[in-house]
């Protein structure tokens, strides 16, 4: 059994609820513990990963977001920077299913986050234990 945090920036909490759910859901049925952490936003979860991380406590992580388009240029500086520090964080040999949409819309975001339509945090949640797997067949 491995210990795994869920970080989510609780924008639109209920769609953070089905994305929670999804993953939740994937890492208990394999028998996992999982844990959530809330954070302020999609640019704060690479961080509270690294310092989860760094405490010793979880074996892997899923983030877990939403950022939908808006009329500026925010929207692109969230999606890509939170991206880049999970794939950096990923790189460093830290277990890491990026469930954080970047979409046009709600209706998109609906979609992708029901477990019963894409189901995006339960593929998060897959990614994580799969990235776990393979850490431990190559010894980290």
């Amino acid at each position: 059994m491995a210990r795994f945090l869920i970080v989510e920036a609780r924008f639109y909490a209920h769609l953070n609820d089905m994305l929670v759910a999804g993953a939740r859901a994937a890492l208990e049925a394999e028998g996992h513990e999982v844990e959530v952490l809330t954070v302020p936003g999609a640019l704060e979860i690479p961080g509270a990963i690294a310092l989860a991380a760094e405490s010793g406590e979880f074996d892997g992580f899923v983030a877990i977001g939403v950022v939908i388009r808006g009329e500026t240029y925010h929207f692109e500086i969230v999606a890509g920077e939170s991206a880049r520090a999970i794939m950096a964080l990923t790189m460093d040999g830290i277990p890491i299913g990026n469930g954080i949409l970047t979409v046009e819309n709600e209706e998109q975001a609906i979609v992708r986050a029901d477990p019963s339509q894409k189901d995006k945090g339960g593929e998060a949640a897959k990614a994580a234990l799969a990235l776990l797997a393979l850490g431990e067949r190559f010894g980290r």
